[in-house]
């Protein structure tokens, strides 16, 4: 990366229609989760429990990766690090729920 797209980068601030795009992102993914586990129950995949949760990190760190794309793009590090730190929520979650199963 190029110093003078760095500095850019560190300039730039989240803006109130930035949060207002990542929220409406979240109901497409919510119908897919939907969808998927309509899937995992009507199958005989055991166990369910565990696929359920893997799906949802996954779905999750793919919005999450699409936003830090996103601030790339448009050079806003808050983007970028809110996309992380969602990544490592998620995967926090996950192992969480992994420990007491």
């Amino acid at each position: 990366m190029h110093p003078n797209n760095f500095n850019k980068l560190l300039a730039t601030h989240l803006w109130p229609e930035d949060i207002q795009d990542w929220i409406y992102s979240l109901p497409p993914l919510g119908v897919a989760f939907a969808f998927y586990i309509i899937y995992i129950i009507s199958s005989d995949i055991e166990p369910k429990g565990l696929y359920i949760a893997y799906g949802a990190t996954a779905g999750f760190i793919g919005l999450e990766s699409y936003w830090i794309v996103r601030g790339l793009f448009n050079n806003h590090a808050s983007t970028i690090i809110m996309g992380v730190i969602g990544i490592i929520i998620a995967l926090c979650g996950l192992g969480f729920y992994m420990s007491i199963i």
